[in-house]
């Protein structure tokens, strides 16, 4: 698995275990809901600045979003 497809698994895990939606994270991070599914479904690379904002929105270190783990939607 590359590293564009762990940052989609992850954004998509810890934004489902905090019980947010696209559109509330979208929110959160003052970026748009689609450009969010699109991270999700790893269409688009994000910027070192976007995966910073979105960690923050979901309040955790941004390594948080890059580290490869053992499970599916563990993170």
């Amino acid at each position: 698995m590359n590293i564009r497809e762990i940052f989609a698994q992850n954004l998509r895990a810890v934004r489902r275990d905090k019980g947010l939606s696209q559109e509330e994270l979208a929110h959160r991070a003052e970026l748009d809901r689609t450009y969010i599914s699109a991270l999700e479904r790893n269409v688009y690379n994000p910027t070192i600045d976007v995966v910073g904002r979105l960690a923050e929105a979901l309040d955790v270190e941004p390594a948080t979003l890059l580290q490869r783990t053992t499970g599916k939607d563990e993170v």
